[in-house]
């Protein structure tokens, strides 16, 4: 027997409207295990107003560079992985560059998603608008909020803008109980200082709706691409951190009840 399913007209037009919508995308990683719950299809977009000192993805800065891709093409490859998603308690992750830079392209993908089912995670470092990110966040399950260091000197030496549109980011996701995962990178002389990642763990811990907090040493993997797209990389010099500048402010984070890993 053939069972049919029935949308109401109004589902049926949203579905329409939003295959329309395209935007540019750097890349997609099929069955990725780090940015988020189980694995995961992800979804690297175009465009991004930071300058962040360690970017291992530079080549994702310019909006008008990539692939331009509909909403239609990207949900008929994420079909294509769901078993993968539904026995690993997976699903979609947009990363960048910035995906709030395409803020409409972004939504249009999340709501697919969610009409079908997947679970989404937004990873994103919250220098935006509100008024821009409310509505691609009604569609969100999860953010990844990458806070780069709460001193605002060195948020803006490592990103090269203010850190306050980040911390209103921050607190709005708190006030909507948005589940949010805390990604920080410990870079040796940089983002190290004892008092910015006091700071930051106290801050954090004020924040219900933080889950946990991923910190990632920091590395040069991208370093090539700096130099193939002939920008300068000032932390050529800059060491890995140890072990035991790691497991410190590990031990800062979980002093204030905070979840790490």
């Amino acid at each position: 027997m053939t069972v049919k399913t029935h949308q109401h007209p109004e589902t049926i037009q949203s579905i329409s409207r939003l295959s329309k919508v395209s935007g540019r995308i750097h890349s997609i990683e099929t069955c990725g295990t780090v940015d988020g719950p189980g694995i995961r299809f992800i979804i690297f977009t175009q465009g991004c107003c930071l300058q962040c000192l360690y970017c291992h993805n530079p080549d994702t800065r310019n909006r008008e560079d990539g692939i331009e891709i509909t909403v239609d093409e990207l949900i008929a490859e994420i079909q294509k992985y769901r078993s993968y998603m539904r026995f690993s308690g997976g699903g979609v992750t947009i990363s960048g560059g910035e995906p709030l830079v395409q803020p409409d392209f972004v939504q249009a993908i999340f709501q697919r998603c969610q009409e079908i089912g997947i679970h989404t995670a937004l990873d994103t470092s919250g220098f935006v608008n509100l008024t821009v990110a409310k509505p691609v966040l009604e569609f969100v399950d999860l953010v990844l909020l990458d806070i780069k260091s709460f001193d605002p000197l060195t948020y803006r030496q490592v990103t090269g803008t203010s850190i306050e549109p980040t911390l209103r980011f921050a607190h709005y996701l708190n006030e909507i109980k948005k589940p949010t995962w805390i990604r920080f990178v410990l870079v040796p002389n940089l983002t190290d200082d004892p008092d910015n990642i006091e700071g930051l763990a106290k801050f954090i811990s004020q924040l219900k709706n933080v889950e946990k907090v991923e910190l990632s040493p920091f590395h040069k993997l991208g370093e090539y691409k700096w130099e193939k797209l002939g920008y300068t990389y000032r932390l050529q010099d800059r060491p890995v951190p140890t072990s035991e500048q790691i497991n410190q402010v590990k031990d800062c984070f979980k002093r204030y009840g905070i979840s790490v890993q």
